[in-house]
């Protein structure tokens, strides 16, 4: 570590220590979030600030964990006042930091009043930053864009004492320990702030929950822990949790405690928002998981399967990155910068193990495991961006490229720190796998490095050395060498590694990938990546063109617009009718483009048909891919 970070280190260790420990406090900050008009876009905050007199800096959340930036909702920040003994208080925002607010106190005041309104976007611009929160019968309510917080001590000494209010027959659900109800007002047992924002809470009017507990699912002396899963949803049908999904999820918190050996939380929580009105996604936390769906996510047999992993993802971060965290991620408060460099671990690791689960749990069955992991294989072997770009500056880089667009997707490369590094994690797990012969395994790893007893929330830093040191453990190799090669270094194809490795090959056939497949069709877009280098949307957007790939070679830039196809209008089955076509001609496929006010034509010289990712067995090599994604515990166990 150079000198600098040295210097840090020690004060970001004991920080670590005391997080999730008792507090001592004189007083609370109390907090009281009004939900009654969420289905209007707007929610009403207050909160009680113990203070002394004298200049008061007050910060509104900035960096939250999990995103990985400066997302704090800043711009749906409104309707701010302060008051001390009914009368109003002058403020400022820093000239330097719009995070940041000023007041003075008056002589003889010991607290402050403060009120502010979030207006939570209606969803009109389903891919902007920050997206809903709310719709007409659902809501999550993430506490810090409701709250500000006093400088002067770190947000695990800080404690909050909140109170919510629900629109009328709402219902909730959440990880927060809760004091006592009284009709729509939920108030909670007081809590360290880190915590608190630690702990969203899914509100609405059709809520279902599921217990997810089984008896293997133990911890300690036997005692068994909670797991419930929280649905809200737009519609009551919507709640129509399949018989087999239910049974799959059960069986992933078995897998996952056979995986780790131990949990460090009291009871987990995932709440599922099943709306087309909130963007959809997952963000992690340690006693929860906060996820996001399509309306249909669970009855659609489609929309099911692209996010069959969503679940799994969320559950192992919190073992990877609650409770082992790279330690530039641990941070005092919301506003110190966060070091983004490791999440080739943070994610990438959590994408394998997840994806693992995922097919362990039967979520994936064995063959949707393998064209999923195909897919991931071929989008990272197609990254035009490999050319200049090294996946950890993917990680570094992460604020420079937070919300890119998709235009030039492939050239500037994206969050590829989870996708390829799935892939670097299947060729160590498959390294370790032939080293011990087949004595040893990244699950060994898993349970030395996230070790340590059941129990509540705790947070235990690391560096790239104590991962190093911790795989050394399992098998001498040179473990760091391997992450120099394929993290730090540009390289012009994909790790592929792992995939040979475990006795499979990555191929390419006319027929569909079963996950482009149910991907195109819930995006609505043409994905033909892998023949003329091109992503459409269904109105003719090109998305984004693989530099050197026939259609670029053309002159076709993303941002046109396709509008004919061999002289004939665009439609999604025209394109494929050419590419099917090219086989058997020596012409090229002729596209018509609108660019701006002008218009051209591109002649593509491609005659290589349909292609679309898929393993291939090799028969020469013994299959280790197989007993990857196999259960740790026999069914008659679950």
């Amino acid at each position: 570590m150079p000198p600098r970070s040295r210097t840090l280190l020690l004060p970001s260790l004991l920080l670590a220590l005391v997080a999730w420990a008792p507090i001592a406090r004189a007083a609370d900050i109390t907090l009281l979030v009004d939900a009654a008009q969420a289905p209007e876009h707007i929610f009403h905050a207050r909160l009680g600030i113990p203070v002394a007199p004298g200049p008061l800096v007050l910060y509104y959340p900035k960096w939250i964990q999990g995103e990985h930036v400066p997302s704090g909702p800043l711009l749906n920040l409104t309707g701010l006042s302060f008051s001390a003994g009914g009368k109003p208080l002058a403020w400022r925002r820093d000239p330097l930091d719009p995070y940041t607010f000023h007041l003075e106190v008056p002589a003889g005041v010991t607290a402050v009043e403060a009120a502010l309104d979030y207006v939570s976007p209606s969803g009109a611009e389903p891919g902007a930053r920050p997206g809903p929160s709310a719709t007409e019968r659902l809501a999550v309510i993430d506490w810090h864009d409701f709250l500000l917080y006093p400088s002067g001590a770190p947000t695990d000494q800080l404690g909050y004492a909140a109170t919510l209010r629900l629109p009328a027959g709402w219902k909730y659900g959440t990880a927060l320990p809760v004091a006592r109800e009284q009709g729509q007002t939920i108030e909670f047992k007081p809590t360290p702030l880190t915590t608190l924002v630690d702990s969203p809470v899914l509100v609405g009017a059709e809520m279902r929950t599921v217990d997810l507990a089984t008896a293997t699912a133990t911890a300690g002396a036997g005692a068994q822990v909670p797991h419930l899963l929280h649905m809200a949803g737009d519609s009551a049908a919507a709640l129509a949790l399949p018989a087999e999904t239910e049974a799959a999820l059960r069986r992933l918190v078995v897998e996952a405690s056979a995986l780790f050996g131990s949990r460090h939380y009291r009871a987990y929580h995932f709440l599922l928002a099943l709306s087309d009105r909130l963007r959809h996604g997952g963000l992690e936390h340690h006693e929860s998981s906060d996820n996001r769906i399509a309306e249909r996510g669970l009855i659609d047999e489609e929309l099911r399967k692209i996010r069959a992993g969503l679940l799994p993802h969320e559950f192992v971060h919190s073992w990877n990155g609650k409770y082992r965290r790279p330690l530039g991620l641990v941070a005092p408060d919301f506003q110190k910068p966060l070091e983004t460099d490791l999440l080739w671990v943070y994610e990438g690791l959590t994408t394998y193990l997840g994806q693992v689960l995922t097919a362990r749990s039967g979520l994936y069955q064995p063959e949707q495991y393998r064209e999923a992991l195909a897919l991931d294989a071929a989008l990272m072997d197609h990254r035009a961006g490999r050319a200049w770009r090294p996946l950890v500056d993917t990680a570094v880089g992460l604020q420079a490229q937070f919300n890119a667009p998709a235009e030039w997707e492939s050239w500037r490369r994206s969050v590829d720190y989870y996708t390829e590094s799935n892939l670097i994690w299947l060729e160590a797990d498959v390294l370790l796998r032939q080293m011990s012969r087949g004595q040893r395994s990244l699950g060994d790893f898993a349970r030395r490095f996230f070790d340590g007893e059941s129990g509540p929330p705790a947070v235990k830093p690391y560096t790239r050395e104590d991962l190093v040191s911790a795989l050394a453990a399992v098998q001498p190799y040179d473990w760091r060498g391997f992450f120099v090669s394929r993290v730090d270094t540009v390289q012009p194809r994909a790790p592929l590694g792992g995939i040979t490795g475990a006795g499979w090959r990555l191929v390419y056939t006319d027929k569909m990938n079963e996950f482009m497949k149910a991907r195109d069709k819930a995006s609505k877009t043409l994905d033909a990546s892998f023949s003329l280098g091109v992503r459409v949307r269904e109105d003719g957007v090109l998305l984004d063109v693989i530099p050197g790939l026939p259609a670029a070679r053309a002159g076709v830039a993303p941002g046109m617009k396709l509008i004919a196809v061999n002289g004939r209008r665009w439609t999604p089955e025209r394109l494929r009718d050419a590419l099917k076509a090219s086989h058997d001609t020596t012409t090229s496929i002729e596209l018509l483009l609108e660019n701006g006010d002008f218009f051209r034509t591109a002649r593509v010289d491609y005659h290589g048909g349909e292609r679309y990712p898929h393993l291939e067995r090799d028969a020469a090599r013994p299959d280790l891919l197989t007993p990857i994604i196999s259960p740790l515990m026999p069914a008659a166990r679950r």
